[in-house]
């Protein structure tokens, strides 16, 4: 593929449901009923092994995030031990060894059928086996893969088990991966004469305001001579019929025979990130009259182009990614890509204004991918976070010559229809990308993406240090690896754009990561420079694992005799062991999807706000701040800080105007001048409660306001839900805010050790309790939770059954406060 890419795309997507699956219409979730024990046990693969007083639960699992049993020494009532074999890499979280088992019965629509098992992500290692077959070994944690189980099945009415080991064993990640069946298990049973699993393909040679051709491939798994017919038929966004085709297959004998189809859409209604419309596809085998098979996928009609003279283009319009990382955990629940945990998820960065995400480093879970189809989320869907050479000592460098092909196939054929996937990344930091055996490697991954998918891009993500330690080698030895590609993702390289763009006019960049702290920087280039299509910032929300990689911390400076603390000013403070402190908190979100100083100063770096003022939290006397590139000065929104009055407060005013002011109670304490890259201004004010105002100019005219009130005393908790009428499924989830406000309901934002204990009473239960505190390292599951910054999360888990959910919250010195939840 040239370096001038014109790419005309449609997709796949999947509709919403609360359990939703692929194209196949008769997959089951296998979710429910479950048996679990951790630890190596002999035997347990055996249908007859006893399994009765094993704990009985429902997928998705992740045994990483639960409690610890009987609490190991050194460790605080919850999840996290100091000792962890992850340490800081995995948030101090313990893998291990566990297993699973399921009993179930076939029906007798089953016995003539074809029968097979898919798990969407199991971390990691996992080994299947069916009436005490083993079926096989899967060592990718986030791949999707499947057994057909048909020769090993007793007959109807007879009890089968399914028997999984999952081994999460040693230092396997970089960031934390979770343990166990953490996404959805489906059971499929198929007529012999079926259309083949992910062999459906939909593209669009040609759109047009007037007429869209859609395309469609799929292949057909035949067991014998004969005759069938292929109905395909094309339904709207508003259900209506908006194409049909039919055509008549004669089969010599067994075989895979591919079928195609081409069929035109009048006035279509595209794909895009503003209005997300989606058609169907039902396709059907009839033959003698009847229904053999059927796959229904919705998916979407758009185009979009992508080259270095005009940059990135969706149905012919110019976009600038405003992408943000995201790690797949979902923050108290751990790994487990429960479908509304993940829907809001993307919910949260669209409101913040991301029109982008890339999955690092890992193909996501179909139900994240579902909700950026529906929302209108832009996607970069990654293989890999390393190949060959190892990143921790027992990660995937152990299987990838085994398993790359493998694993990739899995992730293109699996969400090569979504409508969201704009590119497919072979790697993050890979360390040989700029070696000959990279380069190699990545033009064999790339030339198998495009084998099963040429409709998309192929990128690949390289940081300015991959030279570090290379002998010889500079940022120019990675241009053979940039070649192999469609496009170059640049982490924390943004210096580099302009004259590699001398070197290589064609070549087509953006900033696959970027630190927090240069926000400006990098968007400027992307404002100015057509061949820099946009930024991805580490990290959109923040993620468990990765421990102090942005957090605040308070170190005594070195004294002027050489003793005491190093720490402090020092870059590889990052690396360092971070205890209690559990997640990267590199996020614009923290960790139950608040707004950080990260994410106002990326408001006024998008022109979103004109202005943000926010205030340094007092810094106890005797220590100083240490930070990395991977976050600001510890900043709150908030003008409450009693106590400290008669101190100088850094405030920190951001803005892309020329000029901002500053006012306390009505005077102007300051101004300051701004230029287009530095769009900080900050004052010292002695703290007096009142009003702070900032007021931002361009030109002589004002251009924006934020303003910070002193709140009063706390006086009640106050619950707010996500939505007040949930499904009765345990896919779906209510999540509740929990603030401490005063009697104006103000946030309080100075409390943040206030415990809250929670009640949940009807047709629910607590799945998690959180707040914003990448330091609180305790349960996530107890019925009880500190606040952080006067806010905490409660989320809470619907029965299937309808009816209501009540949760009430109370805490010393404070009246209780409930919410009533609807189910259906």
């Amino acid at each position: 593929m040239n370096k001038l890419i014109g790419l005309v795309l449609t997709f796949l997507a999947l509709l919403v449901a609360v359990a939703t699956h692929g194209q196949d219409s008769k997959a089951v979730l296998f979710d429910a009923g479950w048996r679990f024990q951790q630890g190596h046990l002999s035997g347990a693969e055996q249908p007859t092994y006893k399994d009765t007083r094993w704990r009985k639960l429902d997928l998705p699992h992740d045994w990483s995030i639960e409690d610890l049993p009987g609490q190991l020494p050194d460790s605080i009532v919850g999840p996290f031990h100091k000792g962890a074999i992850s340490g800081r890499d995995g948030g101090f979280l313990v893998g291990g060894t566990a297993w699973y088992r399921k009993h179930f019965k076939l029906d007798k629509a089953s016995a003539n059928g074809k029968v097979f098992i898919q798990f969407d992500g199991v971390y990691m290692n996992a080994d299947v086996w069916i009436n005490g077959h083993h079926l096989g070994n899967h060592p990718n944690g986030y791949t999707t893969f499947q057994y057909e189980l048909t020769p090993y099945l007793h007959p109807s009415g007879s009890d089968n088990v399914i028997a999984v080991e999952v081994k999460n064993e040693g230092l396997n990640s970089r960031w934390y991966s979770g343990s166990g069946i953490y996404r959805h298990v489906w059971l499929t049973t198929l007529n012999p004469l079926h259309i083949d699993r992910w062999s459906t393909f939909i593209t669009t040679p040609s759109v047009s305001d007037q007429l869209a051709t859609v395309s469609l491939e799929a292949t057909i798994q035949n067991p014998s001579k004969g005759t069938f017919t292929v109905v395909t038929e094309l339904y709207s966004p508003s259900g209506k019929l908006a194409g049909t085709a039919q055509q008549t297959v004669r089969a010599s004998g067994p075989d895979n025979i591919p079928v195609s189809e081409s069929i035109s859409i009048s006035n279509p209604a595209v794909w895009s990130v503003e209005k997300p419309q989606l058609y169907r596809a039902r396709m059907q085998i009839r033959q003698g009259g009847k229904l053999m098979d059927e796959t229904s996928t919705p998916f979407g009609i758009r185009t979009i182009h992508i080259d270095a003279q005009t940059g990135f283009s969706l149905n012919g319009r110019p976009i600038k990614l405003k992408g943000g990382c995201i790690h797949h955990d979902n923050g108290p629940l751990g790994a487990a890509a429960i479908d509304r945990a993940e829907e809001r998820k993307i919910e949260l960065l669209k409101k913040q204004g991301y029109n982008a995400v890339r999955t690092s480093h890992n193909p996501p879970s179909p139900a994240l991918l579902e909700a950026c189809d529906r929302l209108g989320m832009l996607v970069i869907n990654e293989a890999f976070d390393m190949w060959v050479q190892p990143k921790t000592p027992q990660d995937y460098h152990l299987y990838f010559k085994e398993w790359w092909l493998k694993d990739l196939e899995s992730m293109v054929l699996r969400d090569r229809n979504h409508p969201s996937i704009i590119m497919w990344s072979i790697g993050n930091e890979i360390p040989e990308a700029a070696d000959t055996s990279g380069y190699d490697l990545s033009k064999q991954l790339a030339n198998a993406v495009r084998r099963l998918d040429a409709t998309r891009p192929v990128t690949i993500a390289t940081p300015l240090f991959i030279t570090l330690g290379k002998k010889g080698k500079t940022w120019d030895d990675t241009a053979p690896s940039f070649a192999n590609v469609d496009v170059a993702g640049y982490n924390y390289a943004y210096l580099k754009y302009e004259s590699d763009h001398k070197k290589f006019p064609d070549r087509v960049m953006y900033a696959s990561e970027y630190f927090p702290t240069k926000g400006i920087d990098n968007w400027l280039k992307v404002e100015a420079l057509p061949y820099v299509i946009g930024t991805f910032s580490w990290t959109s929300m923040d993620y468990l694992g990765e421990a102090g990689l942005g957090a605040p911390r308070l170190v005594k400076p070195k004294p002027k005799d050489g003793t005491g603390s190093t720490l402090f000013g020092d870059p590889n403070l990052f690396l360092k062991p971070s205890w209690p402190i559990f997640n990267a908190y590199t996020g614009e979100l923290d960790l139950i999807g608040h707004k950080k100083v990260n994410a106002y100063y990326l408001d006024v770096v998008w022109k979103k706000s004109a202005v943000e003022v926010l205030v340094h939290r007092p810094i106890p006397d005797g220590y100083n701040e240490a930070n990395f590139y991977y976050n600001f000065p510890d900043q709150l929104k908030s003008w409450s800080f009693p106590g400290q009055e008669g101190k100088k407060m850094p405030v920190f005013v951001y803005s892309r105007a020329q000029r901002v002011t500053l006012e306390l109670n009505g005077q102007v304490v300051g101004e300051q001048s701004l230029s287009p890259n530095s769009i900080t201004a900050v004052f010292e004010v002695p703290y007096q409660p009142g009003i702070l105002l900032a007021k931002s100019y361009t030109d002589g005219q004002q251009t924006g306001v934020d303003t910070l009130r002193t709140v009063r005393k706390p006086v009640a908790i106050r619950l707010t839900a996500d939505r007040p009428t949930i499904h009765a499924k345990p896919g779906d989830l209510a999540y509740v805010n929990v603030d401490i406000v005063d009697e104006a309901g103000n946030v309080v934002p100075y409390v943040d050790d206030l415990l809250i204990h929670y009640k949940v009473e009807g047709k629910g239960k607590l799945a998690g309790a959180a707040n914003g505190n990448p330091a609180d390292a305790s349960s996530f599951q107890q019925p009880q939770k500190r606040v952080f910054q006067g806010r905490g999360l409660v989320i809470i888990q619907p029965a299937d059954t309808a009816g209501t959910i009540t949760l009430t919250a109370h805490a010393d010195g404070l009246p209780a406060s409930s919410i009533v939840i609807t189910t259906r």
